[in-house]
């Protein structure tokens, strides 16, 4: 199997930690160079604890989720024979409490709009196939007990 790495850093620099009051910010370092700056969320700590540019790991879960249903769509459209001009998904995800009353991503809803060109294009029922399809190869989403719902 395959790994896959991320760089996850933060300093402290001149913060006094202790009292709680030292920045969230950090960044996220990919194993093909790209750095992306992170940060919690500034709905958990406000700013300027939080830096509201940075990507929030709620974000980036629901990111990586869409990513990966979007990829497998690609693939599986293409191999049909279908051509994809654009593939934009504005996801959603829901924060929760579990059984125990902790907070979660509770939910997900993936909301694609796919364009389609060509002289073969698929109808509602193929369009729902390959998403149920890139849903359920779809590493993230095989990797986690959130509901994910694709709404299209």
């Amino acid at each position: 199997m395959d790994d896959h790495t991320a760089r996850v850093s933060w300093y402290r620099r001149d913060a006094v930690f202790t009292d709680r009051r030292y920045s969230r910010a950090h960044s996220w370092r990919f194993d093909g160079g790209q750095e992306v700056l992170a940060s919690s969320s500034p709905l958990v700590v406000r700013e300027p604890l939080s830096d509201p540019r940075g990507v929030d790991p709620e974000e980036a879960f629901i990111a990586a989720l869409s990513s990966c249903h979007m990829l497998f769509f690609l693939d599986f459209a293409s191999r049909a024979g279908f051509t994809v001009d654009s593939y934009v998904d504005d996801a959603v995800g829901v924060m929760g409490r579990d059984e125990e009353g902790m907070e979660y991503v509770e939910a997900v809803e993936l909301r694609p709009v796919v364009v389609f060109s060509g002289d073969r294009r698929p109808d509602a029922a193929e369009i729902a196939e390959l998403h149920h399809r890139s849903h359920d190869v779809c590493f993230i989403a095989r990797s986690v007990r959130t509901r994910v719902t694709v709404r299209s």
